[in-house]
């Protein structure tokens, strides 16, 4: 018989001086009972700890060999480096892009006054630096487009076709009808000068779409622009000084048609409202409407580009 993985031999004597079994008056027979066995209990699964992943760090402004060290100021558990540029302005002022903080201050404002004022815009300053670092995060994290004939690439909202060909010299020709973009290579060319061609292109239909949207906006809103230059800047879209230069990354020509208008509208309208304050809002909706809806959407798309040139 067989109780849990013990064997019980029922029919065991002993054989020290026991007599014979037929000289042994019977014994009476008893019923074998088993010892109660002890309850089998398995031990309660541990719970399992999921741990988030590790914050993205916060970014921070490079450092020049040449210019001014970086500062440093601990808000909470985050200590922040930000560049400090004196100016003729006569408040401090905040930027905050992919390469972290820059504050602009006036010559007589303190260091110390500078750190409280961005104590008293920590909660901003952290969350808008979190939000660049995660950006910037999942862009280094994307695969970047592989370079051959019939690469994706993207174009003013969809995608074009890259054809590549063999000739004596560089050049680059879109076909509107196949939506391809024909790129001559010479037979010792690098990826980077294929590279450098293709940009060159994007560049080319940048600034004369942004000619054209300039102008249509401008006429609407009753302003007029001194300039218009392109920038190769991270994430920032454009940007227009108190001179009326308007500059404007070539970047957008990625993107579709009403979101190159957004940023076109929004720069015009620093023309007449130097601020982001109610009354430039305003001033942007009388040419768009619907800038609410193209910010979110900009922002959205710019997460979900491809890399394109590192």
């Amino acid at each position: 018989m067989r109780v849990g993985d013990k064997q019980l031999d029922l029919f065991a004597h002993d054989v020290s001086t026991s007599p014979p079994a037929a000289l042994r008056p019977a014994a009476p027979q008893v019923p074998v009972i088993a010892p109660p066995m002890a309850p089998v209990t398995t031990p309660a699964s541990a719970p399992v700890t999921v741990l988030p992943p590790p914050p993205a760090p916060l970014p921070s402004p490079p450092r020049a060999d040449d210019g001014p060290p970086l500062r440093q100021l601990q808000l909470g558990q985050h200590l922040v480096e930000f560049a400090l540029r004196r100016s003729t302005r006569r408040s401090i002022g905040f930027m905050i892009d992919d390469n972290g903080l820059r504050v602009t201050a006036p010559k007589r404002v303190t260091l110390a006054e500078i750190d409280n004022a961005i104590r008293a815009k920590q909660s901003w300053i952290i969350a808008k630096l979190q939000e660049r670092g995660e950006r910037k995060l999942q862009r280094q994290q994307r695969a970047p487009v592989a370079w051959h004939d019939g690469a994706q690439l993207p174009y003013l909202g969809g995608d074009i076709t890259l054809r590549l060909h063999q000739a004596q010299r560089h050049r680059a020709s879109f076909q509107a009808d196949t939506n391809e973009l024909h790129v001559w290579v010479t037979p010792s060319g690098t990826e980077l000068q294929l590279k450098e061609k293709v940009k060159s292109w994007y560049q080319q239909q940048a600034r004369s779409l942004f000619e054209q949207r300039l102008d249509l906006y401008a006429a609407r809103l009753g302003v007029r622009y001194a300039s218009l230059s392109l920038s190769s800047a991270g994430t920032r879209w454009g940007s227009c000084t108190i001179e009326r230069k308007i500059r404007l990354n070539w970047r957008l020509i990625h993107f579709a048609l009403p979101l190159i208008d957004y940023v076109v509208a929004h720069e015009l309208a620093h023309l007449l409202e130097m601020n982001h304050s109610p009354r430039f809002w305003a001033t942007v909706a009388t040419i768009y409407p619907d800038y609410e809806g193209a910010k979110l959407a900009l922002k959205k798309r710019s997460q979900e580009l491809p890399v394109l040139f590192g």
